[in-house]
């Protein structure tokens, strides 16, 4: 049900000009009854307004002359198509100017670490343009060479929840549609918490890769190593040869 604008100055107003009941002021503003109570006996929202729901096109007189008249009846806030769809409408997250530089650097975190999410989702998440999205997953953009990744949570940018919530999403969109993925990108698609629990897997280092198969029971023994000896390596000439050779120098 909608409320009216303004609930607890249009509580004020309706306790100190009407004489509906508690339960119908309540009912209608969003309030508790012990609350509305409380503004009749000067203990909630002093010093507050009251601001005329007739006056501001919230409410008719005939709706509160019947409320007046029976207890049970429930106001009923007036009809204005202007507000028609303003509950459903959709749009970029604001963003406070000065968060807004900041940005770019929340965008390249969730490109790099969560390639599984949309255009969509990471505008919506952030506060962002798709073609600012693009130009920074196709590196771009004409600061991306001073860009750094930032958690957008650590930023104030958005809640964790929300981070995670959308990226439960992609991992369920992912697994509807069959996808194959690799360990990689299924660590991605857990949320923060759930990575951080996680423990750890063993992995293989790339150089070694496939030695696993090979089984140390039936290693064949190992020949016994060669001895060399100095002159059998450099090959070095006779004495006596060297001898003769300086001889036919001298003379």
């Amino acid at each position: 049900m909608s409320k009216p604008l303004m609930t607890k100055a249009t509580a004020v107003w309706l306790v100190d000009n009407t004489t509906i009941s508690f339960k119908q002021i309540a009912d209608f503003v969003g309030l508790h009854e012990l609350e509305v109570q409380g503004i009749a006996d000067g203990d909630v929202a002093t010093g507050v307004k009251g601001f005329d729901p007739i006056a501001n096109n919230q409410l008719t007189q005939e709706e509160v002359e019947k409320a007046e008249k029976d207890p049970l009846h429930k106001l009923t806030l007036k009809f204005n198509p202007a507000a028609v769809g303003e509950e459903k409408r959709r749009g970029p997250r604001y963003t406070p100017l000065s968060k807004r530089q900041d940005r770019p650097n929340a965008i390249l975190w969730l490109v790099k670490f969560h390639p599984e999410l949309v255009d969509s989702q990471i505008a919506k998440l952030v506060g962002t343009t798709k073609p600012t999205i693009q130009s920074i997953r196709e590196r771009t953009h004409w600061n991306i060479s001073s860009m750094e990744p930032v958690d957008p949570v650590a930023l104030g940018l958005c809640k964790q929840s929300e981070l995670d919530a959308v990226v439960q999403k992609a991992a369920a969109k992912k697994a509807k549609e069959g996808a194959a993925m690799d360990d990689d990108e299924r660590r991605k698609l857990l949320s923060t918490e759930q990575s951080l629990e996680a423990d750890a897997e063993p992995r293989i280092p790339t150089a070694i890769e496939g030695l696993e198969t090979f089984s140390l029971g039936n290693e064949e023994p190992e020949e016994p190593e060669k001895e060399f000896d100095a002159e059998s390596l450099f090959n070095l000439p006779a004495s006596g040869d060297d001898e003769d050779g300086n001889e036919d120098d001298k003379s």
